[in-house]
């Protein structure tokens, strides 16, 4: 892999990165990390710079709205994250284990992981992966992620029977959360209960993550 910095007048530094196995290019535009363009190891720099130029309104109008939706996100420093991950392995596991006893799952291995993709992951073979970011959400969401991947324990795509059980699961955690005086899971729950989505709680707690980006 290689990389190379350009810098535009209007969009500031952008990272070319070249990489071995690309069949396209593309860019990718993130809050804390910036403007990236993936370039195919044969695509000469100057190609990707016209393909950025030709899609610079769009990557603009990105920057704005991540701005927008945000506003000022700082990158964590590495002595930050690692206190991040130490809360993550001492909160995480934990609560995992009481919604999976709560609800009757089984799992296997739990591995904390510092990723810009997702929330968390459950493999094939049962185990299950949480990014550190969920110690930044309010409990409700971090809750909420957890139920996820264990819902992803008996159906591994996203279908119908999957949102059931979820929905299923999570009205019930939201209402335990909500008797126990929890503002923000009773928030949830009455906008959810506003909503004419098929799966309401997903729907809600899922535009509730998205105001959380990951760093």
């Amino acid at each position: 892999m290689l990389e190379k910095i350009y810098n535009d007048p209007e969009i500031g530094e952008i990272k070319l990165v070249r990489s071995a196995g690309l069949r396209r290019m593309s860019i990718k535009v993130h809050p804390l990390k910036g403007v990236r363009i993936n370039v195919p190891w044969l695509v000469p720099y100057g190609v990707a710079i016209s393909f950025l130029m030709s899609k610079k309104d769009w990557v603009i109008s990105t920057i704005e709205r991540q701005r927008q939706k945000y506003g000022a996100v700082k990158a964590m420093t590495p002595s930050e994250i690692e206190a991040m991950r130490a809360e993550a392995k001492r909160v995480l596991p934990g609560r995992l284990a009481l919604l999976a006893e709560r609800y009757g799952f089984t799992y296997g291995r739990v591995t904390i992981r510092h990723n810009s993709s997702n929330w968390g992951s459950c493999s094939g073979r049962g185990n299950i992966s949480l990014n550190l970011n969920l110690v930044r959400l309010p409990r409700v969401l971090c809750d909420y992620v957890l139920l996820h991947e264990l819902c992803h324990l008996r159906h591994h795509d996203h279908g119908p029977a999957f949102h059931l059980l979820l929905e299923h699961v999570c009205t019930d955690h939201i209402l335990r959360l909500s008797d126990s005086g929890d503002e923000e899971a009773a928030s949830f729950a009455r906008e959810a209960a506003m909503s004419k989505s098929r799966y309401p709680l997903d729907r809600v707690m899922t535009s509730a993550i998205k105001k959380y980006p990951l760093v």
